[in-house]
């Protein structure tokens, strides 16, 4: 296949057409794959093993490179280019996708930067914001990051072609080649550059080149921190433990379900909800009917953004057995404590066939767990990024070891409650048992339990919400569980519901909610099964595992009291 220049779609071109060709090699790359043996033809021949046995009975560890590189085994690949920081990757272009036909600008990305510079050097584009801008004498030292990866890469422009207005912040449009500079790092030199936006500091810019600011500064700027390097990584964690749950979910047999943001129920009891009505008082009027009061005009009811998917999962699971929700939750709680959102994201499932409490807590610590080790294993840059930032009160560095590699810890209420009591001395308040425990004491439990995650299990009857099982055998005590883990206290809580017709009616006219709630009692009625489940704050979970302080700088644009920006 000959190829008339070096550009990224003849490279994206060829890479799909290796990919294509190991159902039509020709007859000797045939004889060297039964041999067991890499075949060097053509470079529309190459291809690699695929048999993972027979590569290690041989002691080789080959991959595929483009055309004009070499074939190396790992551990020489490692050698020569050990000091690299960029991602490696590939350029992913193909002239036969219909879908980048339809692209404008057909480019890379900076963390798709391969990790080694063919023989024959590529010529690219790509676009990004700068970071930094360093001048000499004959050329400029450009840092320009796209926001794929933490690192953006070095760009570097004669001094003839750099224009008059470009600046840290400005947006770019670059044109070059990629070379490996000295200290075997991969830089672009520039053919072209393009300012496509300038960015003027002294009109009131925030951020300035090379500076790290504290959250509290940035968070005044939600329009403009995803700019800033720490927030990007932020939110390119956040989007990899998005997918993380999706797909381990999905791995489980469990059926993502959309349960409503606006909803008659209050799952909790609580009260902590928002009212929803239409902000016209004309459509009131024009809806409003005789015996309901305006805020029912529009829909009947009284509507609330939702607190909680679990009651509409429960009605899913009992046909689909295994289901999850993964959406924004709403709380109207006057608490402006660094744990605490007005909206945030919930991830609730619900399990049908469920009976043992056991079940419930071994499920969500591999889940945990299986989440978090994806998060590392595809983010590593960035969560470094990010705990570099973040110093325990201990003065010590976040790790992550206690919730990839400890077993977590489960205790009973009262044992709980027991510890607690034997340490009042060193607790800032109180713990009355039978009551609910405060943020002070499961920080105690955590630590005192050896500083990992701990399940309380087992709650008094009287603090938990009416849908909950009791404990066989006592009636004041339900099958509850929450799990808390170190800074931040509980992540996540669930419980066995309560599947007994009977039990679960007298509950709800207790509450004066059988009328409301008639449909959740009905689900008893026809092929009732035993269910249980569990929720999981998102950004709590980020919180923790990122070591960060504050849960507003989780989120794109947080939502507290006296707060709703943008």
């Amino acid at each position: 296949m000959e190829r008339s220049s070096k550009t990224v779609e003849d490279f994206g071109y060829f890479r799909s057409h290796v990919m294509k060709m190991e159902n039509k090699m020709p007859k000797r790359a045939l004889q060297n794959k039964e041999k067991g043996r890499r075949h060097i033809g053509r470079p529309r021949t190459r291809w690699m093993d695929p048999v993972q046995k027979d590569m290690e009975a041989k002691g080789a560890d080959w991959r595929r490179v483009a055309e004009g590189e070499v074939w190396r085994d790992r551990q020489e690949w490692k050698r020569m280019y050990q000091t690299t920081r960029r991602v490696i990757g590939s350029i992913v272009y193909c002239k036969s996708s219909a879908l980048n036909h339809a692209a404008t600008k057909p480019g890379f990305r900076v963390s798709q930067t391969v990790v080694c510079i063919p023989a024959e050097v590529y010529t690219l584009s790509f676009q990004g914001w700068v970071r930094a801008h360093r001048k000499m004498k004959d050329i400029a030292f450009v840092d320009v990051n796209d926001g794929s990866c933490s690192e953006g890469l070095q760009v570097i422009i004669p001094k003839s072609l750099q224009p008059q207005n470009l600046s840290f912040g400005s947006s770019v449009e670059v044109h070059g080649t990629l070379t490996i500079n000295p200290n075997e790092q991969i830089e672009m030199v520039a053919k072209d550059i393009k300012v496509v936006g300038p960015c003027v500091v002294s009109e009131g810019y925030p951020f300035a080149a090379r500076k790290v600011y504290p959250p509290d500064y940035v968070r005044q700027f939600p329009h403009l921190r995803p700019r800033t390097k720490q927030f990007g990584s932020l939110l390119r964690v956040r989007d990899a433990a998005t997918r993380a749950i999706f797909e381990l979910l999905h791995a489980q047999g469990f059926v993502n379900v959309h349960t409503p943001l606006l909803t008659s129920n209050d799952c909790e009891g609580a009260g902590e909800v928002f009212l929803v009505q239409p902000d016209s008082e004309v459509l009131k009027k024009e809806m409003a009917k005789d015996g309901k009061c305006p805020e029912e005009a529009y829909f009947d009811s009284k509507a609330f953004l939702t607190v909680s998917g679990q009651l509409h999962l429960e009605a899913v699971a009992r046909g689909l057995s295994k289901v999850y929700t993964f959406g924004p939750t709403f709380r109207a709680e006057n608490s402006r404590t660094r744990h605490h959102l007005s909206e945030f994201y919930m991830l609730e499932m619900e399990m049908a066939f469920l009976e043992n409490l056991s079940d419930l807590s071994t499920f969500i610590e591999a889940f945990v767990k299986g989440v978090t080790s994806k998060v590392l294993e595809e983010c590593e840059v960035d969560v470094q990024t990010l705990l570099q930032q973040q110093v325990s009160k201990e003065g010590e560095h976040f790790t992550l070891s206690e919730l990839t590699q400890r077993s977590f810890v489960t205790v009973s209420y009262d044992e709980a409650v027991s510890i607690l009591e034997r340490h009042s001395g060193q607790l800032e308040s109180r713990v009355c048992r039978g009551e609910d425990l405060s943020k002070v004491h499961e920080l105690f439990l955590v630590k005192h339990c050896g500083g990992g995650p701990v399940f309380v299990v087992e709650w008094p009857r009287k603090i938990k919400p009416f849908y909950m099982k009791c404990v066989a055998g006592d009636t004041n005590k339900v099958a509850a569980l929450d799990l808390l883990v170190p800074r931040v206290g509980e992540l996540c809580g669930g419980s066995l519901r309560e599947d007994n017709y009977t039990v679960l009616q007298q509950k709800l006219e207790s509450s004066n909610l059988d009328e409301p709630l008639a449909w959740y009692l009905e689900l008893r009625k026809y092929g009732n099964i035993p269910t249980g489940g569990f929720g999981l704050g998102f950004e709590r979970y980020l919180q923790y595992i990122l070591g960060i302080q504050n849960i507003k700088d989780t989120i794109p644009f947080p939502r507290w009291p006296h707060n709703c920006k943008l």
